[in-house]
């Protein structure tokens, strides 16, 4: 086995293991990981770009401020695989994509927030669409609704 096909080999497989982890590879958990890399890369360029981050002192690009952005979204990936298990371990299967929902809530407000320090303006649809998603992921953890 060549050490191309033995990277790739292993890339695959602690990737499926992630995945399989998290709930499965499904369009929840891309939304979620495209909505934190585009955060995460809004953000570098609010502090590296424009010097108006307000996670520095003076707004420019800080790497401990970056390591602890990396962190929260780990961390909110941990959440996630723990919602997944509980969904398991009760027999449901709405828990995980109520959380899921949440933190992509909450993602598209930080998005929007970077964009704003960018001086762009956003559409109407595009905050009625966080609205919408906040109340939906409210409404799952107060009544427990199962998801359409």
């Amino acid at each position: 086995m060549s050490d191309k096909t033995a990277i790739c080999t292993a890339a695959g497989t602690i990737g499926g293991v992630i995945a399989s982890l998290l709930g499965g590879w499904d369009a929840a958990i891309v939304t979620l990981v495209i909505c934190m890399a585009v955060d995460y890369i809004s953000g570098l360029v609010v502090a590296g770009v424009f010097h108006a981050s307000p996670k520095s002192e003076g707004g420019a690009l800080e790497s401990r401020a970056g390591f602890k952005g990396l962190c929260r979204k780990g961390m909110t990936l941990l959440i996630v695989l723990i919602a997944c298990r509980l969904d398991l371990l009760l027999g449901i299967n709405y828990i995980r994509d109520a959380v899921i929902i949440g933190f992509v809530a909450n993602e598209l407000i930080s998005i929007v927030e970077n964009a704003g320090l960018m001086g762009l303006p956003l559409p109407a649809a595009i905050t009625k669409a966080i609205d919408a998603l906040t109340a939906r992921a409210n409404d799952h953890g107060d009544n427990g609704a199962d998801a359409p």
